[in-house]
């Protein structure tokens, strides 16, 4: 049997209002039938410090507890991979769980990848969502190479729990940008690419990510916000070849259709119909479905709306998708 002086791979756990779900998180890493590991939890900042100080207790022998003011998820990571050893990080959010061969399965691709700078993989949803039990990519796919186009256009998405990642790889990239408080590692993934980093999925379902079913349509609003500003970031940022620039332009104008109606959606469960016509008809892009409804407004407003009430719990209807209805996968924020 190989022997190792250093853990093979460092697991980077953030932690904030994660003392319900966290022991969870531990129990799959500790359960993994790779056993060549360290663990980094990085406490940050919690408001439920206490509670969360218990929730890690029984495993406080095994893992490194770091506490930190709170700086948000992608410096927590930051802090962790800094006090980490392994040549290989493995990233797992506080209230998500890996199926048992996850590491093992993840790391040997990596070692018999050695130009692989990072494998992800698909993940079973769960939580309170009307998609729990489905895969996340049923939602958001992940479809032919993982190249930096395919990034911009979120026709490949990383889910972050589901990521082991080459050390070198993600500090020659310059880590998690820390201003960014939520997207920061669709982020981190775009400054890979550009780099030309190759990135490799692996279809196999080796993990489970948690769904928080709050606010619905709100929260799909709030997701397009985040991955309207994660994309104009890189723009501003990076110097793109011209056919990166244009994909990111035109999936951003994408995306901001997408918010309209949203937005639009949100109005009218608000009774304000003049602003739901407002946003419904700023989309430029729009659908049958947005246009006929834009003309219900006009003719019918509150049976609109009332119709809309009714329809509004289908596991169908966008607004009831989780973070991966938006392609991106994003973490909660700290």
């Amino acid at each position: 049997m190989r022997e190792y002086s250093e853990p093979v791979v460092s697991v980077i756990i953030p932690a904030y209002r994660a003392s319900a779900d966290i022991a969870d998180a531990l129990t799959s890493v500790f359960e993994q039938s790779f056993s060549h590991f360290e663990v980094v939890v990085v406490d940050d900042g919690s408001p439920d410090g206490e509670a969360l100080r218990a929730a890690v207790a029984p495993f406080r022998s095994r893992i490194r507890y770091i506490e930190q003011a709170n700086r948000g998820a992608g410096a927590a990571r930051n802090t962790a991979i800094r006090a980490s050893r392994g040549r290989y990080l493995a990233f797992l959010d506080a209230d998500d769980r890996w199926a048992r061969d996850f590491l093992r399965r993840q790391i040997w691709y990596l070692d018999a990848n050695p130009s692989c700078a990072l494998v992800y993989c698909d993940a079973v949803l769960t939580g309170d969502t009307p998609l729990a039990g489905s895969r996340f990519m049923e939602t958001a796919p992940s479809s032919g190479e993982v190249t930096l186009l395919a990034l911009i256009e979120q026709r490949c998405n990383v889910i972050l729990s589901t990521v082991v990642a080459r050390r070198d790889a993600i500090v020659a990239a310059g880590l998690f940008d820390e201003s960014i408080r939520r997207g920061q590692d669709f982020e981190l993934w775009l400054r890979l690419a550009r780099r030309s980093a190759r990135i490799a999925y692996q279809r196999h379902v080796l993990a489970e990510r948690f769904v928080r079913a709050d606010g619905l349509s709100g929260t799909a609003a709030a997701e397009l916000e985040r991955a309207i500003d994660v994309l104009d970031r890189f723009g501003r940022a990076q110097d793109l070849p011209a056919a990166a620039r244009t994909a990111l332009r035109i999936r951003i104008m994408q995306l901001v259709d997408r918010l309209e109606v949203e937005r639009g959606k949100q109005r009218l469960l608000e009774g304000n119909f003049a602003a739901a016509r407002f946003h419904l008809e700023a989309a430029r892009g729009r659908t049958l479905k947005v246009r006929l409804a834009s003309i219900a407004l006009q003719i019918a407003p509150r049976l609109t709306r009332a119709l809309y009430l009714r329809m509004r719990p289908s596991a169908t209807d966008a607004s009831v998708r989780p973070a991966a209805d938006c392609r991106l996968g994003l973490p909660t924020a700290d």
